[in-house]
């Protein structure tokens, strides 16, 4: 890191007291700036993905020289393809060069691509402008710097708030995309995520603390030399297709529903908030009670695989009434019904699956196949709809759920974990080789661990925990101080 971001002695000292001095458990007021800064920056980033989905489709139709359902779901799209091919570069690069400069660089290109999208006056340079705006690939780095400006026991509290952005941001989007609409036209909405982009840049550099120390982090962080046993796990590979299927199929349905919705009920397009709202909400209401009895019950497969079928059948809804208003509304609310609990479910299925030591990996693997999806969904969704018409997108989103269906049925139940992390001091952080091995197995032999990793050179212990047994971190303390 460069010396203007590096912190001073005295803000070292008072960063580490303040965080110091709050109990294990409590986040520090340090860290909660620090998590509420970053998940604003990171939630604006995907508002700006989103805002446009709901109405982008019947804009882009008015352009000079009317582009193809093909180009319109390229627009769409085009941002997946960057986003995957950048955003483990991005997370790799800021171990190196520093947090802030890479969120800097990654907030300039997508403020750029935001403008360069709001001037287009054809839709080959929207398109560029998309994938500029997924070139600013800071997810990675965001959550780097998260981990570095929190304690290892809050680190999943922090993950969770940012990780909860992204749903808030998407149901925020469906309603605010088409009320902005009628206000200030798609450009204006382009030029609005440039200008706040710009903000959130002034948001890092005088709200975000600077940390303290910056260096990888095995559960935050993706790391070349795991990425091959990361995608010889064929758990997670079940999961990384689950993502990328969920994602094309969102992809595809916003080339189509737009049109879809007006074809069959003349609503203008500034007024589809009025049947997005109680659609969300319904399906809200559904979903917190199946994610806590997954979670409570331990029946997390059960509710996954039930949700997979409820989007199968939303699919299948889809091909047969997208031309009927009312049969539109009902596969909407079955559609969202099961993509909440899918989005909410995947990201602690893949923490309770991928080994401890390589979460970051496994996830940075997840993110990127998500992007794919976003690119291919947008891509094939147009295609088809431009050749063959709005069914054949949904028998092909029927198909891709179907796979996963199969999948799913076939995976292991995730475990019923919970995962506790624990820092050393920094001489027993220089625990190696045989020590350090033993120090594992100790730990693993304690009632109620299922996996124990010792990470000297991160100065933390992870350890995956039976979420039934009835958790006490003294005879763990003890260990790390013996």
């Amino acid at each position: 890191m460069s010396a203007s971001n590096n912190p001073t002695d005295k803000q070292v000292f008072n960063q580490t007291t303040a965080i110091s001095e709050v109990p294990s458990g409590t986040m520090s007021p340090i860290e909660v700036r620090a998590t509420v800064s970053l998940a604003s920056i990171y939630g604006l980033r995907m508002l700006g993905m989103f805002l446009i989905l709901p109405i982008f489709a019947i804009y882009a139709s008015t352009l000079p020289e009317k582009p193809s359902s093909l180009m319109i779901g390229l627009a769409l799209g085009a941002y997946g393809l960057t986003q995957a091919l950048f955003q483990l570069p991005f997370g790799m690069a800021s171990d190196k060069f520093g947090r802030k400069p890479m969120i800097y660089i990654g907030l300039a290109i997508f403020a750029v691509g935001s403008m360069v999208a709001a001037l287009a006056i054809n839709i080959e340079t929207i398109i560029i402008g998309r994938a500029i705006q997924g070139a600013g690939a800071v997810s990675a780095v965001v959550t780097a710097l998260v981990a570095d400006l929190t304690r290892d026991e809050n680190r999943t509290k922090a993950m969770a708030t940012i990780g909860g952005t992204i749903g808030i941001a998407f149901a925020l989007s469906l309603i605010g995309g088409p009320i902005l609409n009628q206000w200030i036209g798609v450009p204006g909405i382009f030029a609005m995520t440039a200008v706040l982009t710009l903000g959130a840049i002034a948001v890092v550099k005088f709200v975000v603390p600077n940390p303290v120390h910056s260096h990888y982090h095995s559960d935050a962080s993706a790391a070349p030399a795991k990425l091959k046993d990361v995608l010889k796990n064929s758990q997670l590979l079940r999961l990384n297709y689950g993502i990328f299927a969920l994602h094309a199929a969102q992809m595809a349905m916003f080339v189509v529903v737009p049109f879809a919705i007006i074809e069959s009920s003349g609503m203008h397009e500034n007024q589809h908030w009025q049947i997005y709202l109680p659609v969300l909400i319904a399906s809200f209401i559904l979903m917190v009670p199946a994610i806590i009895y997954a979670e409570k019950q331990a029946k997390i497969k059960r509710i996954f695989v039930g949700a997979i079928a409820i989007m199968l059948v939303a699919q299948i809804m889809f091909a047969a009434s997208i031309h009927h208003f009312w049969g539109i509304i009902a596969s909407l609310t079955f559609y969202f019904i099961a993509f909440n609990v899918l989005e909410a479910s995947l990201p602690s299925i893949i923490s309770k699956i991928a080994p401890a030591a390589a979460k970051g990996t496994a996830i940075g693997v997840y993110n990127t196949s998500q992007s794919l999806g976003i690119f291919v969904g947008g891509a094939l969704g147009g295609y088809l709809s431009h050749t063959l018409g709005f069914s054949s997108v949904f028998i092909f989103c029927s198909i891709m759920m179907f796979l996963w269906l199969i999948l799913a049925f076939s995976m292991q139940a995730p475990p019923a974990v919970k995962t506790k992390m624990y820092s050393m001091d920094q001489a027993a952080g220089e625990l190696t080789g045989r020590r350090a091995t033993t120090l594992r197995n100790k730990l693993a032999k304690l009632e109620g661990v299922i996996e124990a990793v010792v990470l000297p050179q991160e100065f933390t212990v992870i350890l995956k925990i039976d979420k039934q047994q009835d958790w006490d971190d003294t005879h763990v303390l003890k260990l790390l101080k013996g």
